[in-house]
């Protein structure tokens, strides 16, 4: 039964995401601003859980799991939905995703609008969509243009000790806002940027900045963005302001492969000819999307990740794809697997990415410690995990240095 039923969802993702092109022209201003031709009319696209008598054994399309994984979370509670969803559908079924915000849209409205509580029973399975489908249904009724107004109900929303509890947890946060900013503003970039800029911390605005540049690449809801450019795969990455290209070039090949096929020869190209200061950057974006389209299957990654060798940026990728997978999973064992398998040379920053990563799930540098020497035996490799785990600010400005 459970095997029939990721068939049949695997088939039925195929054709779930349909595109509403948006015809508005922008242009990069000369002073390296975003700056819209006309205003962005308010278009939120998510709507409010409404639970029904919905059951999964009589699913047969997309939208019946959805409502029926949602049920079970609104009647049983989160875990519970969960722990099914993982047993149901494998890793990487391209349907998972939407499944996954749904549930944590369901779990928001069971817990009456408590995002703290709802986070705290929460999973990063799927790209972490449960806690994408939390955030932006908790923004649902924000309609408003003041970034202000905007980014004090995003920074309250997380401010939490149960979200706050780690930096893993506070990542998660932030991020599923920005993608929540992005839906209740109608796809408007540069006010959910300027949204961002109201959260407190560093950390948190690039947090919060991650998610809007993902949901401005990779709708939730199938909507095209009048951000991204068919003729340029790197917009609106080289057209905004310095600060935010690293966050921007973080992700730009999920943009790159999705107007180019999945040719890696040529994503490699054009990382390699992107802004210098962000050439790194762009091949480390290309080892997460790597790890992802291979369902992170480490022998796979190593082959792929050679082809940034001719750049030197086979360390960035294979290192960017370890710590995929420590996100994925929310433990390093897996990644580890990976770093063994990677050439030699590359094992150092491989390990340095899983501990960058780790190091956001604990609370005490001894714990980090700990996790580092479960994963590896080898002094030299425990020793980059562990200078991993010390990063404190956001990883990718942190490993662009």
């Amino acid at each position: 039964m459970l095997t029939r039923r990721k068939a049949i969802l695997g088939i039925l993702a195929l054709g779930a995401v349909v595109e509403v092109i948006v015809a508005v022209v922008v242009f990069g201003g000369g002073d390296g601003k975003i700056l819209p031709r006309s205003a962005l009319p308010l278009h939120p696209v998510a709507q409010s859980f409404t639970p029904d008598e919905t059951r999964l054994a009589e699913c047969s399309e997309q939208s019946c799991f959805e409502q029926a994984f949602g049920n079970i979370a609104y009647y049983e509670g989160p875990k519970t939905a969960i722990t099914l969803f993982d047993k149901t559908l494998e890793e990487g079924d391209p349907s998972c995703h939407r499944i996954a915000h749904t549930i944590g849209a369901a779990s928001l409205v069971r817990y009456e609008g408590n995002v703290a509580r709802t986070f705290a029973e929460g999973s990063s399975s799927c790209f972490s969509g449960y806690y994408h489908g939390v955030l932006e249904r908790a923004l649902i009724g924000v309609k408003s243009r003041d970034p202000d107004k905007l980014g004090g109900v995003a920074r309250d929303l997380c401010d939490d000790p149960q979200v706050l509890v780690s930096r893993w947890m506070a990542y998660q946060c932030f991020h599923g806002l920005g993608h929540g900013l992005m839906i209740t503003t109608g796809y408007g970039l540069p006010l959910s940027l300027d949204a961002c800029e109201r959260i407190s911390t560093y950390l948190d605005r690039t947090s919060c900045k991650s998610g809007v540049f993902m949901e401005n690449i990779s709708s939730s809801y199938g909507v095209r963005s009048r951000w991204i450019d068919d003729e340029d795969p790197v917009y609106p990455c080289n057209s905004i302001e310095r600060d935010d290209k690293i966050t921007c070039y973080g992700m730009v090949t999920s943009r790159i492969l999705r107007v180019i096929g999945l040719d890696w020869e040529k994503t490699a190209e054009i990382c390699a000819g992107v802004e210098k200061r962000f050439v790194s950057t762009c091949f480390r974006s290309m080892g997460r999307d790597i790890s992802g389209q291979t369902h992170r299957d480490p022998d796979e990654i190593v082959a792929l990740c050679n082809v940034a060798g001719q750049y030197g940026a086979e360390g960035a990728c294979i290192s960017a794809a370890a710590m995929d997978m420590t996100s994925n999973y929310t433990s390093g064992k897996q990644a580890a697997m990976l770093c063994e398998a990677a050439p030699m040379e590359t094992r150092g920053p491989c390990y340095f990415g899983i501990g960058g990563v780790m190091g956001r799930f604990t609370a005490t540098q001894a714990e980090r410690e700990g996790d580092c020497h479960e994963i590896t035996s080898d002094p030299r490799y425990v020793s980059s995990c562990v200078q991993g785990t010390e990063i404190k600010g956001p990883l990718s400005v942190a490993l662009a240095r």
